[in-house]
């Protein structure tokens, strides 16, 4: 007999985003965090990035079918707690992740959803069609737990305009007016020192500073919005899972390293994950 038939199945996590081949940012970026957070790390590629520390240089996007195919594949075998999704390119896909997650959510209620609204690489190479915004607006962002928005991302989600820190919490009010269930803004393009992120939720408002660390980081977003994940499949509320998830940020970025000639600073995810 095996005995591991009898034991309960471990947390896992579910990545819905796009490959980074450079390993920086991305699927890769966020099976990193979930492994540093002591949570099982599943994926479902959505796109394939031809990409290093220099640039985006080519995209493929796998049929839906194939994209249906992963999530079933993952849902049907692992205790999925928690879904962070990154990356998804276009309307049809994020259709299909919508119609797939609303099914899911209906057999259990208990399944967190991140979202991390990526539109535009670190390169400046655009990762989301224009199309798509209006979907990920009225479709996905609706389904969120936690959306996870930098400034450009918050301005083409409905924000407004977001000039200084003052502009935080009323950008974040009108995401969460718009549909959103809970808001981690993300400030470091806002100017100034430290840098402050703004949480708004059901669970209240809070702000976090750190010191701006002055590198430029690759993967960023993707690791917050994967830690967010990982922290709630863990139980931790979604105002403590972004808190704790920002902290982990910035320890990753302290532990960092330049493994490319692009200057990219990679985040240290093995030293953050006990520091």
């Amino acid at each position: 007999m095996n005995s591991s038939v009898a034991q309960p199945r471990r947390a896992s996590v579910l990545t819905i985003a796009g490959s980074d081949s450079g390993g920086g940012a991305g699927i890769q970026a966020d099976l990193k965090t979930f492994a540093a957070h002591g949570v099982h790390g599943l994926s479902a590629i959505a796109a394939l990035t031809a990409q290093n520390t220099q640039g985006v240089s080519a995209v493929h996007v796998p049929p839906v079918e194939f994209l249906r195919a992963q999530l079933d594949a993952c849902f049907d075998d692992f205790d999925v707690r928690a879904v962070k999704i990154g990356m998804l390119a276009n309307r049809e896909v994020i259709d299909t992740v919508v119609d797939v997650l609303a099914r899911r959510r209906d057999a259990s209620r208990d399944l967190a959803i991140v979202l991390d609204p990526v539109m535009i690489a670190t390169s400046g190479a655009k990762l989301l069609e224009d199309g798509a915004i209006t979907a990920l607006r009225t479709r996905l962002m609706r389904l969120a737990t936690v959306v996870t928005p930098n400034v450009p991302e918050a301005e083409a989600l409905g924000s407004g305009t977001i000039h200084d820190r003052d502009d935080l919490e009323p950008a974040a009010s009108r995401l969460v007016a718009s549909g959103a269930h809970a808001v981690f803004l993300k400030g470091g393009h806002v100017p100034g020192d430290p840098v402050r992120d703004l949480y708004l939720g059901p669970d209240g408002t809070t702000s976090i500073e750190h010191p701006r660390i002055d590198v430029e980081g690759h993967g960023t977003g993707c690791t917050l919005s994967s830690a967010i994940a990982a922290n709630l499949a863990l139980g931790l509320s979604p105002r403590a899972a972004c808190l704790a998830a920002s902290d982990y940020v910035h320890r990753a970025l302290l532990a960092g390293s330049v493994p490319g000639l692009g200057g990219l600073t990679v985040l240290g995810h093995w030293q953050a994950r006990n520091a």
